[in-house]
Parts: C-alpha cells; sequence; structure tokens
C-alpha cells in the first residue's frame, strides 16, 4: 500500500506539471495573438489615415467649385481632420516617439508648423483685404440699388463711381504689393494676442500664444511655403521599418501641411504669393494621385488670362474683379436721361452685384474663424507633441 500511495502521489505529480505545461503554452500562445492582433490593429490604424487622406482630397480635387470660398471652407475642413487623426496616432504610440529616426522627423514636422503659422496670419490679413474691397461693393450696390422704385440719377451714378475708383486703386494697391504694406499696422493681431487696455500690451494666454507675431516687409509667403517643402522626401525602408511604419504617416502629413497652405496662398491676396513653388507627391502613396491632381487644377487657373494678374484665385476675387469692372464700364458710358434699356442693364449688373456681396458677406467670417481655429489647433498639437517628446526622452 504504501508502494502504491508513492506511486499515486508522483502521478498526482506529474499531473500537476502536465496542466501547468499546458497553461504556460496556452498563455504564450494568447501572447502571441496578442501582439499579432496589435500589430494587425497598429497596420490598420495606418492603413486607415492613408486612405481617409486619400478619399478626403479625392473629394476636394473633384469639386466643380475649387477656390470658392465654400470649396476653401471645405479644404480647411479636411486638413483639421488629418490632423485630429495625425494626433490620434501619434498619441496612440506616444510612449515610441523618443527613438530614433522618428523622433527627428516628428520634430521636422512640427518646425514646418512653424512657418504654417505664419501663413495663417497672412492668410487672415488676406481675408480682411477682401472684407475692405466688400464694403467699397456694398457702397456700390447701395447707391445704384437704391433707386428701386425710382429713375437712376446723376447723384446715385457719382456715388458708385468713386466707391468703384476706389475700390480699383486698393486692387491695384494689392497686386503691386502696396496693400500689403498697408496692412503691417495690423499684422501684430496675431491669432494668438490680443490688446490689453489703450497701451496695447500682449496677453499671453499659455501655449496659445503666436509663434509668430508679426510680418516683416520683407517676409514671403513663397519663401514660407519653400521652407515647408524643403527637404521633404519620402521614408526610406529603414526609415519606415525602424519607425515601425510612423515614418509614412510623417510624410503624409507633411505633405498635406504643404499643400494646403500653398492653395490657401493661392486663394487669398498674400504678400509674395510666389504659386510656383514646387510640389511632388511620389505615386507610391495613395494619397498623391488626387493631390496631385487638385495641384494642376489651381495651377491651371492661375495661368488663365483674366487670371494671371489677380491678387488671389478665390473664385469670388474675380467675380469682384468681373462685376466691378462690368458696372464701372456701364456707368462710364451712360447719358442721362436714361434709356429704358440702360437702365434695365444697369439694375441687371446691381442684381449680380448684390447677390456676390451676400456670398462674400456669408462666406468670409466662417472661413476667418476657420483659420484662426487652424492656428490654434496646430499651436496646441505642436505644443502636445513636442511635450510628448520631452516627456518620454527625459524618462529615458
Amino acid at each position: 500500500m504504501p508502494t502504491t500511495d508513492y506511486q499515486g502521489g508522483s502521478s498526482f505529480a506529474s499531473l500537476g506539471r502536465s496542466i501547468l505545461s499546458i497553461r504556460r503554452d496556452q498563455v504564450h500562445a494568447m501572447e502571441g495573438i496578442h501582439d499579432s492582433t496589435s500589430s494587425s490593429a497598429h497596420d490598420k490604424d495606418l492603413e486607415s489615415f492613408q486612405k481617409q487622406v486619400t478619399d478626403r482630397f479625392q473629394d476636394l480635387a473633384s469639386a466643380a467649385d475649387v477656390l470658392s470660398l465654400s470649396w476653401i471652407r471645405r479644404l480647411l475642413d479636411v486638413f483639421v481632420s488629418c490632423q485630429d487623426d495625425f494626433r490620434a496616432i501619434l498619441f496612440a504610440r506616444r510612449a515610441a516617439l523618443s527613438r530614433s529616426p522618428i523622433d527627428r522627423l516628428i520634430s521636422e514636422f512640427f518646425d514646418r508648423t512653424v512657418k504654417a503659422l505664419d501663413l495663417c496670419n497672412a492668410i487672415r490679413d488676406g481675408i480682411e483685404q477682401i472684407r475692405q474691397w466688400h464694403k467699397h461693393l456694398e457702397i456700390v450696390s447701395s447707391a445704384l440699388g437704391s433707386a428701386a422704385a425710382g429713375r437712376l440719377g446723376e447723384g446715385q451714378f457719382r456715388r458708385a463711381k468713386k466707391a468703384l475708383t476706389d475700390l480699383a486703386i486698393l486692387m491695384l494697391d494689392e497686386k503691386e504689393g502696396g496693400g500689403s504694406a498697408g496692412l503691417l499696422a495690423q499684422r501684430n493681431r496675431s491669432f494668438g494676442r490680443s490688446s490689453a487696455g489703450k497701451d496695447h500690451h500682449p496677453r499671453l494666454v499659455g501655449h496659445f500664444r503666436s509663434l509668430s507675431w508679426s510680418v516683416s516687409r520683407t517676409w514671403s509667403a513663397a519663401r514660407q511655403l519653400q521652407a515647408i517643402g524643403n527637404n521633404l522626401a519620402p521614408p526610406r525602408n529603414n526609415e519606415i521599418s525602424a519607425t515601425n511604419g510612423l515614418a509614412v504617416p510623417v510624410f503624409t502629413m507633411n505633405s498635406v501641411l504643404h499643400v494646403v497652405m500653398w492653395a490657401l496662398v493661392a486663394a487669398i491676396p498674400c504678400q509674395d504669393r510666389g504659386l510656383h513653388t514646387h510640389f511632388s507627391a511620389p505615386r507610391q502613396f495613395p494619397w498623391a494621385a488626387p493631390i496631385l491632381s487638385l495641384h494642376e487644377r489651381i495651377m491651371e487657373e492661375a495661368k488663365k488670362r483674366e487670371r494671371k494678374n489677380s491678387s488671389g484665385l478665390l473664385k469670388e476675387i474675380h467675380q469682384i474683379e468681373k462685376c466691378s469692372r462690368h458696372i464701372t464700364e456701364l456707368a462710364d458710358n451712360v447719358q442721362f436721361p436714361l434709356t429704358e434699356e440702360r437702365e434695365l442693364e444697369v439694375r441687371h449688373g446691381v442684381q449680380e452685384l448684390a447677390q456676390l456681396c451676400e456670398a462674400i458677406k456669408e462666406g468670409l467670417d466662417p472661413l476667418e474663424r476657420q483659420v484662426r481655429d487652424v492656428f490654434h489647433r496646430t499651436v496646441r498639437n505642436r505644443t502636445e507633441g513636442l511635450d510628448w517628446l520631452g516627456k518620454w526622452n527625459h524618462q529615458e
């Protein structure tokens, strides 16, 4: 019986070891599945970002109203969505951001965003310039539209012609670069600061303060765009491997930043716009085709004879030029009393002008708010990203 008891004890011990061994194998197997699942989720996350960027820019490139106020707002919506998705990718992998070479790539991206902040400030000034043009258009519309119930007289035409002359001078000044200098006094009002009382001392609000306080007379939008595009090369295979694929979304976001800022500068009046800034996107990236298509469409618009000397490619700017020119020609050739045919022609032109004024009025304020939002988000994301880099570098 003692032998039997011994043998029984040995059997139970073997059974226990077998169960432990099985459990260990199961744990290792589950860990393998978990690693595989994490890797798969990681890959899907990065692939999803590429697809989202591709789809968004495909919609923008195929739109019929490219370079209109509504399209520019859609462009900024796309940029903010890309920013948010990119931030989520970095946040999920923030512990890995301090490793080389991803730390360098991310730092270079945030350096480029500083240039984008300057461009946001310049775009804001361009929006203000369009707003000034709009005020003169409203004077014309009011002067010639106020006599809707009666006959148009010389007084209304004199007031309209003065407003049109002032508008023409402002727009010519902008084309020749003088308008930019005229706004320099306003350019210290960046998105991240405000005046406090009559002493105009800046009020700083944490990380939201501007990284670019003013724009000098020698400032150039073209040089800022060139700085964003400098050394913007697709990641090499060893960089992709070393960063576990993170180098790809960083390059993608760099390219998105570049083309969005370029499109804004193309559309809105800016100092030294320089639309011929080189832009390229390797065809192996799915988003390259729609982005290059969009770039080509905007360049074709810039080459049109009637747009070559325009201060901005925004559709509404072209309408301002066309509409004001038409009414100026009508006003210069009127003889009083007006014939019924000529009066109908003038009223038709004023009606088109009134519709344009309404479209600009409805579009400019929301656009300025969006540019402001892009500015603040860019500052916030940059500060947060650099904090992640600093935190993990310090821990290591």
